[in-house]
């Protein structure tokens, strides 16, 4: 029995990396989803070995001292005080570790580091109010908002210029991201499971989260959706965020600002002439 327990074992962490973010958080896009994963694996790999050891030491006695024809009747135990003792303080022991570790990792989870030395510099960029002084290093945070309307997703960034995208968020790499979630008519929830945990979107409330995409996942896409339920087009109600290098991220910031101000420029003129056509 020991042995099929100690084979079961090693064959689960034989496994682990096969069959990493299946049964596990999904990581490598941002340090908070990192962190995130690890706590979590840490308290999946204990809760597995307190299953084997529980479970086994079941299937043992009912194998053990299973009834036998003509065997003599069981011994009636009414209690055993150092294995109750034991047992106790063994699981008070182990609740004390995971919440030790647990507040390890959560400074680095909940609190947004600064920009890398190749993240974005631009000057326009905002400081996060997060309870917290700006990066003595003058690398600042790029400071986004995100607002969830049924059923997509409208990100405004800072800066002068008129600039916004929906479903698709524009990031640039190596730079410390802090979102302003809300929601404009029920509540949202926006999660990209590589970059974190999932924060709500509140009507009237503003939640914040972060992510920090390191400098070789430029050009990739990280894809999520909304993880509340907010009505019948729930489920097409997408996200994705797009690294790109600190460069490609300016240039296209100034072509979608042009592009808004020069679709806003067709549509006013659009109107005056409609209301000159109807007019008599």
């Amino acid at each position: 029995m020991l042995a099929a327990l100690a084979a079961g074992l090693f064959a689960l962490l034989v496994a682990a990396p096969a069959l990493a973010d299946t049964f596990t958080p999904e990581s490598g896009g941002s340090p908070n989803a990192n962190d995130i994963d690890t706590l979590y694996k840490i308290t999946l790999y204990v809760a597995i070995v307190i299953f084997l050891i529980v479970e086994g030491t079941l299937l043992w006695s009912l194998m053990r001292h299973r009834s036998r024809r003509a065997g003599p009747d069981a011994v009636q135990i009414r209690g055993n005080t150092p294995l109750e003792l034991g047992w106790t303080l063994g699981a008070a022991l182990i609740l004390v570790v995971l919440t030790v570790v647990t507040f390890v990792y959560l400074d680095d989870i909940e609190n947004p580091p600064e920009s890398g030395p190749n993240g974005l510099q631009a000057s326009q960029t905002r400081y996060a109010s997060i309870d917290q002084p700006p990066p003595p290093n003058g690398r600042p945070y790029l400071k986004i908002g995100v607002n969830g309307q049924q059923y997509i997703w409208r990100y405004d960034y800072p800066g002068k210029a008129n600039l916004f995208s929906y479903h698709t968020m524009v990031v640039p790499v190596d730079t410390t991201v802090v979102l302003e979630i809300t929601a404009s008519d029920v509540i949202h929830s926006w999660w990209i499971p590589k970059l974190g945990g999932k924060a709500d979107g509140v009507p009237g409330h503003v939640n914040e989260t972060w992510f920090k995409i390191p400098a070789d996942q430029a050009g990739t896409t990280f894809r999520g959706q909304c993880a509340e339920l907010c009505g019948f087009g729930h489920a097409d109600m997408r996200a994705a965020v797009r690294a790109v290098t600190p460069d490609e991220y300016q240039a296209w910031a100034r072509r979608q600002a042009s592009d808004i101000e020069q679709s806003g420029k067709l549509l006013s003129e659009q109107r005056k002439t409609r209301e000159g056509e109807d007019s008599p």
